[in-house]
C-alpha cells in the first residue's frame, strides 16, 4: 500500500552497510530522504486526483511492504502496469529496471491498524497509524504491488474490462490492459508488497515514526 500532510521525526545513529550492491550509506540522510516518500504531497498527488496513472515518477526500486487490519473503500478499480527505475538503477537487479506491478485504485478509503516499512539495509523505517480508534483516511489512493494478500469482498464487481475506460476510481490505466472494478472493497488481514503509492490526500492519526530491526 505508498504519505501524510505533516509528521516530523529526527534520528541520531551510526553509519550502516546497505547490503550487496548499494555501497554504505548514512543512515540519518537515508531516512532524511525516505520520510518526505511517506509524508509528502504535490504535483503527483494532483495527476493522480486529475485521473493519471499512479506511478509516473521513476521508482526507487526499493519495495516496502504496507499491512492492514482493515481496508474499506468506495471506488475500486485495479489493471496491471510497468513501474521504471532511473537508468542504471543501483537496485534494478536482474530486473532490467522495470517491475510488473498491479496497480489499485481507491477513490475513498479508510484503514486500520495501518504498517508502513521499508528495508533501508540492516533497519527498516516503520511508520504505524490509524491504530488508535481513528483511521487513516485517504482520496484518489494507488498502490502499485507485486504481491497482495488478505481476505476481500466486493460490490458490483466488473472483470475483464478495457482499463482505459474506468471510471470508478477516476484512474485509467493503457488501452487494451485487462482489469477489474467495484462500487466498494472491503478487505481484512492487508499485505501488500509496494513499490510506489501515491493519495490526493491522507491523515495519518497517532502517528508513529520509528527505526526497528523489524519490519511490518
Amino acid at each position: 500500500m505508498a504519505m501524510s500532510e505533516e509528521a516530523a521525526a529526527a534520528a541520531e545513529t551510526p553509519d550502516i552497510s546497505t547490503g550487496p550492491g548499494r555501497g554504505r550509506v548514512r543512515l540519518k540522510r537515508t531516512a532524511l530522504m525516505a520520510v518526505p516518500a511517506v509524508i509528502a504531497g504535490g504535483v503527483l498527488m494532483t495527476l493522480t486526483a486529475q485521473g493519471v496513472l499512479a506511478a509516473q515518477f521513476s521508482i526507487s526500486g526499493m519495495p516496502f511492504t504496507i499491512t492492514a487490519d482493515r481496508l474499506k473503500g468506495d471506488g475500486f478499480e485495479q489493471f496491471g502496469s510497468l513501474d521504471h527505475m532511473i537508468k542504471n538503477s543501483p537496485n534494478q537487479g536482474h530486473t532490467g529496471g522495470q517491475v510488473l506491478v498491479a496497480v489499485s485504485a481507491i477513490k475513498t478509503a479508510e484503514i486500520t491498524n495501518l504498517c508502513q516499512s521499508v528495508d533501508l539495509g540492516g533497519v527498516n523505517l516503520v511508520i504505524h497509524a490509524g491504530d488508535a480508534g481513528t483511521p487513516v483516511t485517504a482520496e484518489d489512493l494507488t498502490t502499485d504491488s507485486d504481491l497482495l494478500t488478505g481476505d476481500a469482498s466486493f460490490t458490483n464487481i466488473e472483470i475483464g474490462g478495457d482499463a482505459s475506460e474506468y471510471t470508478k476510481a477516476g484512474v485509467r490505466g493503457k488501452p487494451g490492459v485487462f482489469g477489474q472494478q467495484a462500487d466498494t472493497v472491503d478487505m481484512v488481514h492487508v499485505n501488500q508488497h509496494n513499490y510506489a503509492s501515491t493519495a490526493a490526500k491522507f491523515k495519518l492519526p497517532h502517528l508513529k515514526l520509528s527505526f526497528s530491526s523489524k519490519g511490518c
